[in-house]
């Protein structure tokens, strides 16, 4: 049985079939997060009002550092795929629409990037 409407069948609009994709990918990203965000937590509580110096040669351990990047790394793909979200749901226009979702990549592609860059230096 057939539930669209006699004018969506003759247009072919549907399922873009990338729904559960997306889903997944957010959820993975927000499961990924807790345990990273909660290290964070307990790194911030135990250097808090250390030197500079200490807090730097932490952040420069190898397994802080890595911690680091994939921390980086989950958070910008979760703000780029939440905010695609959005801007999928909220605007109208096609053409801002796909303008928004451009400069939403970029946008992620640049934060990130200075990010990771932040990041390695501190860490080599």
């Amino acid at each position: 049985m057939d539930m669209r409407t006699p004018l969506g069948k003759v247009r072919g609009l549907g399922s873009a079939k990338s729904g559960t994709e997306h889903f997944w990918k957010v959820r993975t990203t927000s499961v990924a997060l807790v345990p990273l965000l909660l290290f964070y937590l307990g790194f911030l509580v135990m250097y808090a009002g250390r030197p500079y110096a200490d807090v730097i040669s932490a952040l420069s351990n190898p397994f802080i550092a890595t911690i680091n990047a994939l921390t980086i790394i989950a958070s910008i793909v979760h703000m780029r795929l939440g905010m695609e979200e959005i801007l999928q749901d909220y605007i109208h226009s096609e053409k801002m629409k796909l303008a928004l979702l451009i400069l939403n990549s970029f946008f992620s592609l640049l934060v990130g990037g200075l990010c990771l860059f932040a990041a390695l230096k501190i860490a080599f």
